[in-house]
């Protein structure tokens, strides 16, 4: 990853986009982007229980977080971000609906939570933000306790099929623009060239396999263009 795209896509660019981050979200994901995170929040709700302790990594403005407060309302959740104006904003939405989400400034790379700890995780559209993407992933598989589940939302391009052509035009013209259009050019430039580098499924959930975790199932959405990925923390032998 660039020097460019390693500062972008630190805490500081997520601080300047943060007011307009949730409506540039609907207009660019055509408004999927929350019916993604409930299925997320479904996919990593196997086997918990009614107070479970479950983690959301780049939690931006709180939208997963909040979902998983909804679901769980007797379990602690908490809601982890290396950007302290995505963390305002997210408190105040968490407050405005009178839920319990523990907010903390962090990085995905180094997580405060002890070995373990964790009944299940989960982290959308924030892994290929970043830098040193395995150890983000290791950093999950250790604070999750055996059996407990992580879910991994992310957006790609499509590399074949009938939507392929249609996706990458979407990314590279229409993510941009309407960007810049409602928050800043330069910081959506850096998130259309962060989705067009990101792996493909399969290569993906290599790393997450290399990454100490075993692969539950992998889900496309919308004809390839958001992936959630579903593990689990591999067993030592």
């Amino acid at each position: 990853m660039s020097t460019e795209m390693t500062t972008l896509g630190s805490g500081q660019m997520f601080d300047r986009i943060a007011r307009r981050y949730d409506l540039v979200n609907r207009v660019l994901s055509l408004g999927l982007d929350q019916r993604w995170r409930r299925r997320t929040v479904r996919a990593v709700g196997v086997g918990l229980g009614e107070s479970p302790r479950v983690l959301d990594v780049a939690t931006g403005t709180g939208d997963l977080a909040i979902a998983l407060a909804r679901a769980y309302p007797g379990g602690h959740v908490i809601g982890l971000d290396p950007s302290p104006g995505m963390l305002a904003i997210a408190a105040d939405k968490v407050a405005r609906r009178g839920l319990s989400v523990e907010l903390v400034q962090g990085d995905a790379q180094a997580l405060p939570q002890a070995s373990c700890s964790i009944d299940a995780a989960t982290i959308a559209f924030g892994i290929r933000n970043v830098p040193d993407r395995p150890k983000a992933l290791r950093e999950l598989a250790r604070v999750v306790r055996p059996g407990g589940r992580i879910g991994v939302l992310e957006l790609s391009e499509p590399r074949r099929g009938v939507m392929a052509t249609a996706a990458r035009f979407h990314t590279h013209h229409l993510v941009p623009r309407i960007g810049a259009l409602l928050s800043g050019k330069r910081e959506y430039a850096y998130l259309q060239k962060s989705i067009a580098a990101f792996p493909p499924a399969d290569e993906f959930a290599q790393i997450m396999r290399d990454s100490g975790l075993t692969m539950v199932e992998i889900i496309p959405l919308a004809f390839g263009a958001c992936t959630l990925f579903v593990a689990t923390p591999t067993e030592e032998a």
